[in-house]
């Protein structure tokens, strides 16, 4: 894992998640783009931080006034993409050997638009948590069986 920095408007979001709902967040990213805050939840507090039917979450975006996603930390870099993806099913992770990029093949194609997100978005925050956790580039998404 990399030495990440969490600055201070980070640590303040951080503390709001757990005084609103007693989880522990490990890091969050302010996306600007997708005008979201993305919570990497520390492993097991998941339940917590989403709250009885979603709770926590719509609290949290009342408060913060932005669009709250959460995602489960996992030690191994592959887990945590899995993560990321639920609840699309990922069916490999593997690294490109020209550019190093990881290349993640889904089962379903019809889960394909899912994966990807609005406008790119559930991509993008694979991109970027990738990026600030393992320093990892993420490559295309692929379907199932149509890598030869």
């Amino acid at each position: 894992m990399m030495e990440r920095n969490i600055g201070f408007k980070e640590r303040r979001y951080i503390e709001e998640l757990r005084i609103l709902t007693k989880a522990t967040a490990l890091d969050c990213v302010i996306d600007e783009r997708f005008e979201r805050i993305i919570y990497v939840i520390k492993k097991g507090d998941m339940g917590l931080a989403i709250g009885k039917k979603g709770e926590n979450i719509r609290r949290m975006q009342n408060v913060l006034g932005k669009r709250i996603e959460m995602v489960e930390y996992a030690e191994d870099p592959h887990e945590f993409l899995t993560n990321i993806f639920r609840p699309v099913e990922i069916h490999s992770i593997q690294k490109d050997p020209g550019t190093g990029a990881l290349l993640v093949t889904i089962e379903k194609k019809s889960e394909l638009g899912t994966a990807i997100g609005k406008k790119g978005a559930n991509i993008e925050k694979a991109r970027l948590l990738m990026r600030k956790f393992w320093g990892a580039e993420l490559g295309e998404i692929r379907i199932g069986d149509e890598t030869q």
